[in-house]
């Protein structure tokens, strides 16, 4: 078993990093190489802007290679809940912003001639237990009603051409979601942002941040850049620190990791017996799973397995156990097959589990996507790249505050709690 992103070890790495120094001026820098900057980057480079991206390990280590490669159109809430916390209109926008970026990266994958293995296979919301179908359907009859026509509602007997499991009891499938090789994907579009003149620099860390004249000095290890504007494109790889650089995200983003295991290549008789539909699934429990298949056959399956903010060889492997054993529970008839890879990634919560794009402490920034951020950060870094060109129109999430997390200063001691008390929500449900 390699404790490594099945993306990371099956993707070829960018190589069109900056090799000298950290230097010179752009008229934006973007701090983070995942898929919200890099599609700021590119947005703006093909618009003749010229921008640095800082990356302080290398293009998509965070989030963006760290993800179950799901690309789901839909929100993290019910849109009846959403409605009623953000408004019918934005909700409704929202709901459309996720629709609009997925088509997105379809765009920008044929523009640029990415191989990422791109594909609509739909999403499965499966009902974990029967007393979750009928808040399931009402969710549906709301959604198909007012937002989303083509979403359909499966009864339990239509899952056995979908799922090969009778763990689930009935379904929402939402038709426009879509799937691919996320290392693929990112390093495909950091090439695409470099040919069109876009400067990378990867461990580039940046450790200070200050005024020059109108603009900003941006300070890494390997030296320091000028820029006009500053885009923001951490999520929960912010730094944990309140005062550091980007401690203003800090205490505003609870950093939450979610991890992942994949199979050995299944066989043809496997696939069949376990994804037959194979599309991206993802459960109705509070912590819950998601899984689809890989581009080589495997089984990836991820979850919430522990309430941790860490994310290295030792915590990976203890979420990796409890995760077989939650595949193993779903697929009977994966008992025992061989794990090859087991990782890792933090997930950058808000304290509502809505994203925020905006400006703030003098850069703009788009983040806190709450588990949902392969599918939008593309259409969020483009919406970053309007407001640094001075058009924030596009922007969904437009004036939505962003109050920092109550006792929160960027260490999130208070996750095991979180984790108990969705863990007895799930047991009465």
């Amino acid at each position: 078993m390699e404790y490594r992103s099945y993306w990371h070890a099956t993707s070829a790495p960018f190589t069109g990093g900056e090799p000298g120094p950290v230097e010179g001026r752009a008229d934006v820098a973007v701090i983070g190489a995942g898929f919200t900057g890099l599609s700021a980057a590119l947005k703006l480079a093909r618009a003749g802007v010229s921008v640095a991206v800082l990356e302080a390990e290398h293009v998509g280590a965070g989030g963006s290679g760290r993800n179950g490669g799901h690309l789901n159109n839909g929100l993290a809430h019910g849109y009846a809940e959403a409605k009623a916390h953000l408004g019918a209109e934005r909700a409704h926008a929202l709901y459309k912003a996720y629709d609009r970026s997925i088509d997105m990266i379809e765009e920008v994958i044929a523009e640029e001639g990415i191989d990422c293995d791109f594909r609509r296979a739909g999403k499965l919301k499966l009902a974990s237990k029967p007393g979750h179908v009928a808040g399931l359907r009402a969710g549906f009859e709301v959604i198909q009603r007012e937002v989303d026509p083509d979403t359909r509602f499966l009864q339990k007997p239509d899952l056995a051409g979908e799922v090969g499991s009778d763990a689930f009891h009935a379904a929402m499938l939402y038709p426009k979601s879509a799937m691919m090789h996320m290392g693929r994907y990112a390093n495909g579009v950091a090439e695409a942002a470099r040919r069109h003149g876009t400067r990378i620099w990867e461990g580039a860390p940046v450790t200070g941040r200050r005024r020059d004249g109108t603009g900003w000095i941006v300070e890494t290890p390997r030296g320091t850049i000028r820029a006009d504007r500053v885009i923001a494109a951490t999520g929960a790889y912010s730094g944990r620190e309140p005062d550091a650089p980007l401690g203003h995200f800090r205490r505003r983003v609870i950093a939450v990791g979610s991890f992942i295991v994949a199979t050995r290549p299944l066989t043809g008789a496997e696939v069949a017996a376990t994804m037959p539909g194979d599309r991206t699934c993802v459960t109705t429990m509070n912590i819950g799973n998601y899984f689809r298949l890989s581009p080589d056959r495997r089984l990836i399956f991820g979850g919430r397995a522990r309430f941790s903010a860490t994310s290295d060889q030792q915590s990976d492997a203890r979420s990796g156990t409890i995760l077989r054993a939650q595949m193993e529970k779903v697929f009977p008839n994966l008992a025992g097959i061989d794990i090859d890879y087991c990782w890792g990634g933090l997930v950058d919560m808000t304290a509502d589990r809505y994203p925020r794009v905006g400006e703030a402490d003098g850069m703009l920034y788009g983040m806190g996507y709450s588990g949902h951020g392969a599918q939008i950060s593309t259409l969020v870094g483009q919406v970053l790249a309007d407001m640094a060109m001075g058009n924030d129109e596009t922007n969904p999430l437009r004036g939505l505050d962003w109050p920092k997390v109550p006792l929160h200063s960027g260490k999130p001691w208070f996750l095991p709690l979180v984790g108990l008390w969705f863990g007895l929500k799930d047991r009465l449900s």
